[in-house]
């Protein structure tokens, strides 16, 4: 018997919050509300509470607004605007919940209202990187030009030099999936891997490049999927691993809202790269807390996430690359 199912605690879960309870006891609140497709004026006061008490940790708040606006449907971010039209986290909430409906099949989302609703954010709290981060998303959604995007991303590095959902947003809008190009990856790595901290939140943004371009390889087929693994021994990638699986499971080195989610990155790519006991102390930092992305890309995501989690977070060696110096310490 695994040593994580000793305690009911440490049982693998997947919990949109992480290990932020505040969050997880306003995310049960509202998903109630969504099901009885109504919203009381004491859950709009947990909503703001929470996003409020965030203060200027913009990493935590917008781990709770994409929370919340992923479990409050369509109809309850609006009312609570409707309520609160001069609340600045009803507009995000309300910007934030466009967007995730925007990326439907036949959405009728209108971005350009909320752009409107970001700008309105912006003049409310202008210290604040969330709206710009926002507008930063409807241009993936609309795959405008590159032109539009400097300008926002100016704006965000003003505020919040390191802020981690605007790193994704860029490295998403960038990718050759979207509106750019594997160059111009490899110029916003170039461009923050000398200057961020490693305990910066948005370290895993290189981490989370090399995990998609092996899913890219391996969903294209063929001798490309085949070779997907090689991704993993390139001296980038090796050194990208190195430093995370040295710095990142000690206890208290990620500090930000969502470091739980980087720790389940880390153990996935671990475990592709075939360094299985590294990823098993990524995965006993973890906690038993699972995220969807990336174990869904190889099947059920609390299943494959469980697997592996009994298979290497035992503490039983189990090949990978234990006892080995990181290649960017020799």
């Amino acid at each position: 018997m695994p040593a994580f199912r000793r305690r009911k605690g440490s049982l693998p879960r997947l919990v949109p919050e992480l290990d932020d309870v505040t969050l997880g006891k306003v995310r049960r609140r509202v998903e109630t509300c969504w099901s009885r497709g109504s919203l009381d004026t004491a859950v709009m006061a947990l909503m703001a509470d929470a996003i409020n008490d965030a203060g200027e940790d913009w990493d935590r708040k917008a781990h709770r607004l994409g929370v919340l606006a992923g479990s409050a449907g369509r109809s309850l971010p609006g009312i609570w605007r409707q309520h609160s039209p001069k609340d600045h986290g009803a507009l995000l909430l309300h910007a934030w919940s466009d967007l995730l409906h925007a990326r439907q099949q036949d959405s009728s989302v209108d971005l350009d209202a909320t752009r409107e609703t970001c700008r309105l954010a912006a003049e409310l709290l202008p210290a604040d990187p969330t709206p710009w981060t926002l507008q930063l998303a409807t241009l993936r959604v609309e795959r405008r030009p590159s032109t539009e995007l400097a300008a926002i991303w100016r704006e965000i590095k003003a505020r919040d030099p390191w802020n981690r959902e605007a790193h994704l947003q860029a490295l998403g809008y960038l990718s050759p999936d979207e509106c750019g190009s594997s160059a111009l990856v490899l110029d916003l790595l170039d461009g923050v891997r000398s200057l961020m901290p490693t305990d910066a939140p948005a370290t895993g943004l290189e981490l989370t490049s090399l995990v998609i371009s092996h899913q890219r390889a391996v969903a294209e087929g063929g001798m490309t999927a085949l070779g997907a693994g090689e991704i993993w021994r390139r001296p980038d990638a090796a050194r990208a691993l190195d430093q995370a699986a040295h710095y990142w499971p000690g206890p208290g080195f990620l500090r930000h809202a969502t470091a739980l989610a980087d720790l389940n990155l880390l153990a996935y790519a671990l475990i592709k790269a075939g360094r299985t006991a590294e990823a098993g102390t990524a995965l006993r930092a973890t906690g038993g807390v699972a995220t969807v992305w990336p174990w869904s890309m190889d099947g059920d995501a609390l299943e494959r996430y469980a697997h592996f989690h009994g298979r290497y977070a035992s503490g039983d060696p189990d090949g990978g690359s234990a006892g080995r110096a990181p290649s960017w310490r020799r």
